[in-house]
Parts: C-alpha cells; sequence; structure tokens
C-alpha cells in the first residue's frame, strides 16, 4: 500500500502541489487575523465551584484584576511645579481611551457632612489647584488626615504615592489593548522626563500586556533562531542545499498552516500556543531527515530515484506514522482535560503535527525524484566516522556489558529518585519572567511601600437581607480587617465598613481620631446622612456604596490587594492563617465568609493544572502502550518500549530536583511531551529490530548489531535535530519556557541512553532467539540481500519510463 502511494505522489505530483499551494494561501490569508492574548483565569475549568462563585462575584461586585498601578517615590513631587505636572498627568491618563477612571492624589475626595440637608457630600480636596507652595502644603495636610486612603494611595510610612487607572475590560481582552498601554507608558514616560521622578508600574493589566508583547517576540525569534538552527543542522547531515531549502520550506508551510488553524478554530496566541510553531519546526524536520537518510541509503544500493523513493516509503511510512502518532500522544493528551489553555495547545499542537507528516510524505518524494540524484560526496554521511564508532561502542555495551549497563540505569534511577524527592511545586503571578526584569523590580516597589498589588477579594455573607447594616455584624468584620492589617503581604482592606469609618470623621468634622465604626447612639444618624447623600448632585455615588455591597445588602465584599508570595506561601497564608480567625470570629454567627479573586484563582489553577498533567501522564503511557500493542501485537513490546522512557522520565525528573526546578504548569509539560517524543525512538529501534529478525532466522545478536548500525544512524540524527531545536527555547526571557527547552533538550540526550543502549540490552536479555556469533561479513552484506524482499510492489517496466523522465 505505501509504494503505490509513493508512486501515486510522483505521478500526480502537479495536482498535489497546486492543491497544497491553495490551502497553503488560504491558511496563510487568515493566519494574518491572529491575536495575542494573556488571560490567568482560563487554566481553571469554567465548571469548578471556586470558578463559578468567581463570575458570579464578578457580576455582583464588578472586575478585581483590571486596575493598572504607576508609583513614585520622590518628595520632590510635592514640590509645586512637579505637583502640577503630576496633576496634568493624571488628567491626561483620565482621558486615554480605555481607562475608564483615575484615582490620584490630586483627585482625591473626602466626605464632608451638609448639615442644612442632614447628607454628606463629596468634595474635592484640591478644588482650586494651589498656585503657591504654602497652599500645596496646607491641602497636603488635608490629605494626610484622610485615614481611609492611608496604605491605599499613599504609604504612611515612606510617603511614596499610586495612580491607579481602572481600565475597561473591553480593552484589555482585545487587539486594541497594547495600544492603550503603549499611550499610558508614553505619558508616564513624559511625566519623568519633565521631572526627574522614577515611574514603576504594576498590577494585573501591565504584567499582561508586557507578558503577551513578549510572547509575540518570542515566538518570532523562536522560529527565525530554530530555522536557522534547523538550516545548519540539515547542511552538515546532507552537505547539499537542497536538503535545506526544502525540509525548511515543508515545514514553514505547516507553521502556516498551524497558525492558521488557531484562528479558524477561534484561539488566540498564548504562552503555551506561541511555542506550537517552533515545536512544529522541530518536530517536523525529523520527518525529513529519517526519509532523506534513508532515501540515501536506498539510492546508494538500487542507483534508482524512483525505486529509492518507493522502497522507502513502503519500508518505513508505517513506522513513520506510528512515530509521529506517538508523539502526538505527547499533546493530544492534553485534549483530555477541563482546561483551555491545555485543551488549545493539545488540539492544535496534534492536528498540524500530523500535517507535517502529511505535507512531509507528499513533497519529500516528488521533489527528490525531481531533483539529480544525491552525489557520492552528499552520500559521504551514511559512513560517517565519529557516528560509526559511536555505534560501535554501544553495540559493544550492549553484547558484552549488559550487566555494566542495567547496574549503572539502576544507580541512576535511585539517585533520580532522590532528586525527585527535592521536587517542589510552587509558581508565582510573574512567575515566568526573569527576577532582574523591570515587572519584578517594580513588582517589589510596591510590595515595599503598599505590601503588594495581585487582587485579593473576600465575600462575607451575613445571611438575611440587609444584615450588613446590623452594627453586631459590621463590627465583626472590623474585628476581621483588623487582624488582616497585621498581615505585612497584605495591603489595607477596603469595605463597607472602612468606608463607614470615613463617614464617621466626616460626621465629626474631618477628626482623624473619629475613624472608627459608629457607635449604638451615632449609627442610625449616619446611616440616615448616607441615605439622604445617594443620587443627589455633589453626594455619594451610590455605584461606590454598591462595589462594597449587593443589593440586597446581605452580602459584603472586603477588597485588598496581596504580595506575589508564589502559591505555597499563599496556601499557607489562607489555610494556616486566615482561615482560622475565619472560624474564631464567625463562627456561630451565621455569617460566612469565602475567599476568591483573580490571585486565588490563578493559584488554584496551577495546582489544577499539575493535577491534570499528572493525569495526562499515565494516560499518555496507556496511549502508547496502545499503539505498541497495535503495531506489533506484543505485550512484550509493550514493556521494551514503556521501560526505557520510564527511565527516561525518572532522570529528567530528577534532574529538576537536583538543579532547583519547581514543578509547575510548565515544566510539568514535559514529561507528556518527552513521552510521546521518546516512544517514536523506541517504536523505529522496535520495528527495524524485527525487521532483522525475520530476515535472518531470529538470531538476536545479529538482529541487534544491525539495527544498531542502521536505525541507530537515524535515531542519533533526530536525537540531534530535535535537542539542537529543542535547546532553542533556553534563549527565551521567560522561566518556564526556558526550563522547558533544557529539561526537554536533556530528556533527549538521556533518551539516547535508554533507547539505544538500555532497550537494546533488555531485548537481548530476554528475547527469544540464537545468541551465537555474529558473522561480521554477513552483516555487512545484509541489507543487499535484504532489498528485494522488503518490496511489496515492485517496480515494473511501465513505471520506468516515469524515472527517466523526471531525469530528463
Amino acid at each position: 500500500m505505501w509504494s503505490k502511494l509513493a508512486l501515486f505522489t510522483i505521478k500526480n505530483r502537479r495536482i498535489l502541489v497546486l492543491l497544497l499551494a491553495v490551502i497553503t494561501v488560504f491558511m496563510g490569508w487568515h493566519a494574518r487575523k491572529v491575536e495575542m492574548t494573556y488571560d490567568f483565569a482560563q487554566v481553571v475549568s469554567p465548571d469548578d465551584p471556586d470558578m463559578v462563585y468567581f463570575q458570579q462575584f464578578k457580576r455582583t461586585f464588578g472586575e478585581d484584576g483590571n486596575v493598572f498601578v504607576l508609583g513614585l517615590q520622590d518628595s520632590s513631587v510635592y514640590k509645586l511645579g512637579n505637583f502640577n505636572e503630576l496633576r496634568s498627568l493624571t488628567d491626561t491618563l483620565g482621558q486615554v481611551e480605555g481607562v475608564s477612571g483615575v484615582l490620584s492624589v490630586t483627585k482625591l475626595i473626602k466626605l464632608e457632612k451638609d448639615t442644612a440637608n442632614q447628607s454628606f457630600k463629596a468634595s474635592p480636596i484640591f478644588r482650586q489647584f494651589p498656585q503657591t507652595q504654602a497652599e500645596l502644603d496646607s491641602l497636603m495636610r488635608i490629605v494626610n488626615r484622610q485615614e481611609f486612603y492611608k496604605g491605599q494611595l499613599i504609604s504612611p510610612t515612606t510617603g511614596a504615592t499610586l495612580l491607579a487607572l481602572t481600565m475597561d475590560p473591553r480593552f484589555l481582552n482585545s487587539s486594541r489593548r497594547e495600544g492603550v498601554m503603549k499611550e499610558i507608558l508614553g505619558h508616564a514616560e513624559r511625566f519623568q522626563q519633565k521631572t526627574g521622578i522614577r515611574m514603576h508600574y504594576a498590577g494585573l493589566p501591565y504584567v499582561r500586556s508586557t507578558m503577551t508583547t513578549k510572547v509575540a517576540a518570542e515566538m518570532k525569534l523562536f522560529v527565525a533562531l530554530t530555522v536557522a538552527m534547523m538550516a545548519v543542522t540539515l547542511f552538515m547531515f546532507f552537505r547539499t542545499w537542497s536538503a535545506v531549502v526544502f525540509p525548511l520550506l515543508i515545514v514553514l508551510i505547516v507553521v502556516t498552516w498551524c497558525i492558521g488553524s488557531m484562528v479558524l478554530l477561534g484561539y488566540k496566541i498564548n504562552l503555551l500556543t506561541g511555542l506550537i510553531p517552533s515545536i512544529i519546526i522541530v518536530i517536523g524536520i525529523p520527518n525529513c531527515t529519517y526519509l532523506l537518510s534513508r532515501y540515501h541509503y536506498d539510492y546508494r544500493k538500487s542507483g534508482n530515484q524512483v525505486l529509492a523513493m518507493t522502497r522507502v516509503i513502503s519500508k518505513i511510512g508505517l513506522v513513520t506514522l506510528m512515530n509521529n502518532t506517538t508523539t502526538a500522544i505527547g499533546f493530544v493528551v492534553f485534549c483530555f482535560t477541563n482546561i483551555a489553555i491545555l485543551y488549545q495547545f493539545g488540539l492544535v499542537a496534534t492536528v498540524n503535527i500530523f500535517v507535517a507528516f502529511i505535507v512531509s510524505f507528499i513533497l519529500i518524494p516528488i521533489v527528490f525524484t525531481i531533483l539529480p540524484p544525491p552525489t557520492p560526496r552528499q552520500l559521504e554521511h551514511l559512513e560517517a566516522a565519529p557516528l560509526t564508532k559511536l555505534l560501535e561502542f554501544f553495540e559493544h555495551l550492549v553484547l558484552e556489558r549488559r550487566g555494566t549497563v542495567y547496574l549503572v540505569a539502576a544507580a541512576l534511577v535511585v539517585l533520580s529518585v532522590g532528586g525527585i524527592l527535592k521536587v517542589k511545586s510552587v509558581s508565582y503571578m510573574v512567575d515566568d519572567l526573569p527576577k532582574d526584569s523591570s515587572v519584578n523590580a517594580d513588582l517589589k516597589f510596591f510590595e515595599q511601600h503598599f505590601n503588594g498589588v495581585m487582587p485579593l477579594e473576600i465575600v462575607v455573607d451575613t445571611g438575611t437581607k440587609r444584615g450588613i447594616m446590623k452594627l453586631k455584624n459590621l463590627e465583626k468584620i472590623d474585628r476581621f480587617e483588623k487582624y488582616l492589617r497585621t498581615q505585612p503581604v497584605l495591603t489595607t482592606p477596603v469595605s463597607i465598613v472602612t468606608f463607614l469609618k470615613a463617614s464617621t470623621q466626616a460626621f465629626y468634622n474631618d477628626n482623624p481620631e473619629y475613624y472608627r465604626l459608629p457607635d449604638n447612639s451615632e449609627k442610625n444618624f449616619i446611616l440616615s446622612y448616607l441615605a439622604h447623600s445617594q443620587g443627589k448632585g455633589g453626594g455619594m455615588d451610590s455605584k461606590l456604596i454598591r462595589s462594597f455591597t449587593d443589593s440586597t445588602a446581605q452580602r459584603a465584599r472586603i477588597s485588598l490587594k496581596i504580595a506575589d508570595i508564589g502559591s505555597r506561601n499563599l496556601d499557607t497564608l489562607l489555610t494556616n492563617q486566615i482561615q482560622p480567625q475565619i472560624q474564631q470570629i464567625f463562627n456561630g454567627t451565621g455569617m460566612s465568609v469565602k475567599l476568591t479573586g483573580t490571585t486565588i484563582l490563578f493559584t488554584k489553577g496551577n495546582e489544577y493544572l499539575i493535577n491534570s498533567l499528572k493525569e495526562s501522564l499515565l494516560i499518555a503511557f496507556g496511549l502508547v502502550g496502545l499503539v505498541v500493542l497495535i503495531l506489533f501485537r506484543s505485550i512484550r513490546a509493550v514493556f521494551f518500549t514503556l521501560l526505557p522512557n520510564l527511565v527516561t522520565l525518572v532522570l529528567t525528573g530528577g534532574l529538576m530536583g537536583y538543579f532547583g526546578i519547581p514543578l509547575k504548569p510548565s515544566t510539568a509539560l514535559i514529561f507528556s511531551i518527552a513521552l510521546g517524543i521518546d516512544g517514536d525512538n523506541s517504536i523505529h529501534l522496535l520495528a527495524k529490530f524485527r525487521q532483522e529478525m525475520a530476515a535472518n532466522g531470529h538470531r538476536v545478536r545479529a538482529a541487534i548489531s544491525t539495527t544498531l548500525s542502521e536505525a541507530g544512524t537515524s535515531m542519533i540524527y533526530t536525537s540531534i535535530v530535535l535537542f539542537l531545536g529543542f535547546s532553542v527555547f533556553a534563549f527565551s526571557e521567560f522561566g518556564g519556557t526556558k526550563a522547558l527547552g533544557l529539561l526537554m533538550s536533556a530528556s533527549l540526550l538521556i533518551t539516547n541512553f535508554s533507547n539505544l543502549i538500555l532497550l537494546p540490552s533488555l531485548l537481548v536479555t530476554f528475547e527469544h532467539g540464537k545468541d551465537e556469533d555474529i558473522d561480521k561479513s554477513f552483516v555487512q552484506h545484509f541489507d543487499d540481500t535484504y532489498q528485494e524482499e522488503d518490496d511489496d510492489v515492485d517496480i515494473n517496466l511501465r513505471r520506468i519510463p516515469l524515472q527517466k523522465k523526471l531525469d530528463s
């Protein structure tokens, strides 16, 4: 069947090339519409109870992760000239499309008691902008009396201040985000140049925008580096530009299909899917090198291009398909998760791995039967002396030193288990950015002066309508907030309680000593003033109150920020410190407390993702075993395939532990992908071994020797290509991507030990056959006697003219 497919491809080359060209143009047209995204929350299943609650929270209280903060610490900002520039910056930022609100020290309001109307009114502190330094100093004294803003907008200990920009979610989740962020940063940069005051930036919109921009830049960089690396590698192997240009053309066609398929599926490029084009290049090139190396090998024997290419497809077509299937298994298992970011990554990668197989199996036979045949110089790579010496050493270990092989393998496994025990599971909100990046440096600024900027939300449900208005419930919330203020990684909470405290302070003519909850005698007066304040011109904005309580006044929101302390420390804080306080304060009151917010969902998402990837690895083992069982119909073949690859994964895990690489979503991906890729080599070697066993009367040692000398060459070529390809990711600025590249490269080196030494040793030990001395002369001429037997469909006389026509 595979021979017929090869001949069909060659005979109908014009139609097939035209078809591929049309599809490529179609995919390229759609690929230009691809967009970027970076959404933390998409790692959590939409059906997860915490995610469902978080969505309800946003519908009730609004977004929690749409605040972009600009901070500064410089006493000169309170000089009249610089303060005027700060006011100008604030006003300018408020007019930027995509910014729905700006809170700055220049726009602060304070509550004032209106005795005549028995209401509060919100008055700007800077009604008229100060004209002298003395006026500014006087107004700043009023600012510093507003207890509500301390720890929120102004640091009470260092004097640092910030501008809080509320971003429109419609802009944050669209391609317009980059333009909005660029405009904001441009205005801030001009302020910095005018005043000499350094600005710091943080908040989820800024982090997401920065990471999205870096993902887009790195995707282009990786594609360029991968293409360059593959070009050099292919030229070193084959010593001809045709073996460089056309394989690269094939994988670039597949990359175009890959990006086009993302658009057609409605997906956007994120931190994971941004890696797929480079991964497709790395995985697609081995298909081409495998085909070309086997084509050169068969052409050297037959001297006929069509015959050689047909024989190659006949021999390795099914096995290559199974190899690609095994590789795809490393990605398709992600489709079994209910996580959008993983599902998209797995689906796009899986589809395009098979696209790479199909395109290479169409274009390689067409192109290389049209091009002139390979010259003797171009065939020299088949007899590469260093490679031959290496394979002879492997053969010596397998046939003469199996005990040593098993002992070394066992020692490495034991040592690696010790490393695995050192692996920790931890992740940070800006985990993938380098420690010395400007984002991390600015984040440290806000953690130092304001304790953090990552959102954390707490909802207190009183269980009854208007329960929030009961003083005893407010006192419980106040007690809880006082505890939260003692935590050095949390900012000062903002809630209906802090709002009522500010109202009490206003009721007593802005005296900071009265920043507290009203007592029983004061409560009715203050609540009456608040009731009269809402909806009046210059009065209190009802939206502000609704952002802290629901419409029935049953539930209250406590909003605060937290430092990016990592998932382990966050879990300790929530489980061992905050939750016990909740039990102690609210137990027996009928009130319930729920923690939510983007930070909580992000942390849970990482844990959920890691657990899902562990399950995916087990599924991958099962699927790889099933493919081997279908292909070889042997339980022992499954054992021979999975055991060496299990050793590879254990050794890779050990490296993670000893080099301090934590287990997080980006590094957990490695194991399923590595299993799929490493399984290719196992299937390749087993298939060749079975062919050799059938050809020489089941003499195991002779079959192993021939298998290593022939299949070993292409396996080492493939490993080198994959090693160099994945090593490109080590140039990433993202820690997870860098770890992915380094660990995948290490895994591909380890798999040479597993599949070229350990697997053949197991075959010699456990496979039945005649263990006798190898007839070296027989092995040397073995392939010559085998070439005709292996062809299911020989090239008859009617097909030979096709070769003459192609050569002419």
